[in-house]
């Protein structure tokens, strides 16, 4: 058996000492440093955060703006009834054939400047070029007709002149007869009174019979080629009115086929797109191999135009104008017109149409704008903003004097029998007197005393003083 290990019995005595009297023996003084440091790092960590929740509590919370110059349309609306509207031509055309075709040519795209009668397209036109060409070989055959019924017709009318100078030749051979027989009868007269009284004789007598019956078988004769020559006369007047007629019907066949060419040309040059007027091409329609026709209807695939352009020259403003302003409206006011896209340029327009009726829907009148003055800058389609200028209020430019500038009309009090804005310097707000202008639609125009940049408080309350801290606002 081994030996036994010795084990110090004093080890594993238990203290019996009251733990007061421990707590007692130690220092208390770290402990609060320590507490005062984490007291004093809290405070200094979230000292922003208490300072922003006293001021929460403590100070006037306001709204506040920075101003700016007013742009020019702002500030000429002060002077007038304001609308917003639209560029628009007042000449404007799809371009499109009178025929349906196919188009093989297109000479136009956007932004294309075209002149009166220049082509803009050209369609499928092989078939009314060969009916053109038959039209035109009708029309030759028509043309020869013609020719060949007035050689006829002179012809007749040749005959018929020799017919009347025969007839008036027999009409002489006539008269001649009938004085002949005249002569031998009276000569045969004579004979028979100096056979009776015993002169003559047999054998004159009988000369004188003889005389007399060759001189009536001579105007006999006479008359019979008279009448033949009459009857020559009626058959080539005959033959002349008939010639007369079918050149008349001829002529007729010629200015028939002449219209029929006529019309194959029209019908071919409608195949060709032409401009109708001066202008520029905006928006195209087709393109080349599609099929365009005058008449598209509802599931068709065909194209109703080309292209479509407008007359840059006819520009004017459309406007809608509320029915609650229309009467600071009149014919042949004067009105500025600002385009959206520069807004720093007006441009001066005349009051040229008010439309007759009022749009119940938007309570609106239309009213058109003419424009005094075009440059490349105007576009159809643009938006713009008009202002129809009051009697006697000075044209926007520098005879107007700088751009005010626009402040709500909230921001503007008055103290002391001034005007003035509260303007913000940091945290703090101090009174600015302004010298203020015109009032409309809730704003105000300062056209002194203030500059852009500066930013001022919106609807200040009445008990803000010059000096205060304030609280912005979150927008």
């Amino acid at each position: 058996m081994p030996d036994a290990v010795p084990v110090d019995l004093q080890t594993l005595k238990i203290d019996r000492a009251p733990r007061s009297a421990t707590r007692r023996r130690s220092n208390p003084w770290p402990l609060r440093l320590a507490g005062l440091a984490a007291a004093g790092g809290a405070l200094w960590l979230f000292w922003p955060q208490l300072q922003a929740l006293a001021d929460r509590v403590r100070l006037p919370e306001v709204r506040t703006v920075v101003v700016a110059a007013a742009p020019p349309a702002a500030s000429a609306a002060l002077r007038g009834a304001a609308a917003n509207g639209y560029v628009v031509a007042a000449r404007r055309a799809a371009l499109s054939s009178d025929v349906p075709g196919r188009i093989v040519e297109l000479a136009v795209r956007e932004g294309s400047v075209v002149k009166q009668g220049d082509i803009v397209a050209r369609l499928f036109a092989d078939e009314y070029r060969a009916a053109l060409q038959r039209a035109e070989a009708e029309f030759a055959t028509a043309k020869a007709g013609v020719a060949r019924a007035e050689a006829n017709a002179a012809a007749a009318a040749a005959e018929l002149r020799q017919a009347q100078a025969s007839v008036d030749g027999v009409q002489a051979q006539r008269a001649e007869a009938a004085a002949q027989w005249t002569w031998a009868e009276a000569e045969f007269a004579r004979v028979q009174d100096l056979l009776r009284t015993g002169v003559g004789s047999d054998r004159d007598l009988d000369r004188a019979r003889s005389d007399r019956d060759a001189a009536a078988a001579r105007q006999q004769s006479a008359a019979a080629a008279f009448a033949g020559s009459q009857r020559a006369v009626d058959t080539a007047r005959s033959r002349a009115a008939v010639a007369e007629a079918d050149r008349t019907v001829a002529a007729a066949q010629r200015d028939a086929a002449a219209a029929a060419r006529d019309q194959a040309q029209a019908t071919l040059d409608k195949t060709d797109v032409r401009a109708p007027f001066d202008g520029i091409v905006v928006l195209k329609d087709a393109e080349v191999g599609e099929v365009v026709s005058p008449n598209v209807q509802g599931g068709s695939t065909a194209r109703g135009a080309v292209c479509t352009m407008v007359d840059f020259a006819s520009l004017e403003v459309q406007a809608h104008v509320p029915e609650t302003s229309l009467g600071s409206v009149q014919l042949g006011a004067p009105a500025d017109v600002f385009l959206d896209a520069f807004p720093d340029a007006p441009y001066p327009g005349v009051v040229d149409r008010i439309w007759p009726t009022a749009d119940r829907q938007k309570a609106t009148v239309e009213v058109r704008v003419r424009l005094e003055r075009r440059d490349d800058r105007l576009r159809p389609e643009m938006g713009v903003r008009i202002v129809f200028r009051a009697a006697g209020a000075p044209e926007p430019g520098p005879a107007a004097g700088p751009p005010a500038i626009l402040v709500a009309e909230t921001a503007v009090v008055r103290i002391a029998d001034r005007d003035g804005v509260f303007v913000l310097d940091r945290e703090r707000v101090r009174f600015q007197p302004v010298t203020a202008g015109e009032r409309k639609n809730g704003r105000t125009a300062v056209t002194a005393g203030l500059s852009p940049g500066q930013t001022v408080v919106l609807a200040p309350p009445p008990s803000l003083q010059d000096g205060d801290r304030v609280r912005i606002a979150a927008n």
